[in-house]
């Protein structure tokens, strides 16, 4: 035992370089990011993350989103616990026959205008999934998708992107928020 404690003081910790991004490009997208965002809600967007299936490959990279490198919450992101809460619904994985039913109830229960997100190989086509017995197929068999990120898994930084493009003007849904009052 006292070798082991001896050999871990004196030796040099074990560690790798963190990831090899572009500070600055990251920057620049999470800021025209947090811009469209504020300029389309007033506030941030909310993002509801909703596993369908998946080998948790994607879901590794989404919490990626979140740890003190990336820092999601800097640029006006924040993922939620309710999809009654939510904006996105980012759905990762192939839908699998047991969660198909879940995957409709969560976006029935998200507040409209909402936008569905396909992250992954597997939620766009079922991946190496595909013709599993399992498998009810793609995010888009089951539930309207707005954006696909392509990748396996995507990087945040592809997240990240597919964000911004989901802003664009022309993937903005029409937003007729009009309050009806009954005459009396």
């Amino acid at each position: 035992m006292r070798t082991l404690l001896l050999k871990s003081l004196f030796a040099f910790p074990v560690t790798i370089d963190g990831p090899a991004a572009d500070d600055a490009g990251l920057e620049e997208i999470g800021r025209a990011l947090a811009a469209r965002t504020r300029r389309l809600f007033g506030r941030s967007m909310t993002i509801r993350e909703v596993d369908a299936g998946s080998c948790n490959g994607c879901e590794l990279e989404i919490h990626a989103l979140n740890n003190a490198f990336h820092d999601l919450e800097r640029f006006g992101l924040r993922f939620v616990a309710s999809p009654r809460h939510a904006d996105v619904l980012l759905v990762t994985g192939p839908v699998t026959k047991n969660m198909r039913e879940a995957l409709q109830r969560t976006y029935a229960a998200t507040p409209s205008p909402k936008w569905v997100v396909a992250a992954g190989d597997c939620a766009i086509g079922c991946g190496v999934f595909a013709g599993s017995y399992a498998v009810a197929g793609g995010v888009a068999d089951v539930v309207p998708v707005d954006m696909r990120i392509p990748g396996c898994p995507p990087t945040p930084t592809a997240l990240l992107k597919g964000l911004i493009a989901l802003m664009e003007p022309a993937n903005v849904p029409e937003r007729n928020i009009q309050t009806t009052r009954n005459s009396t």
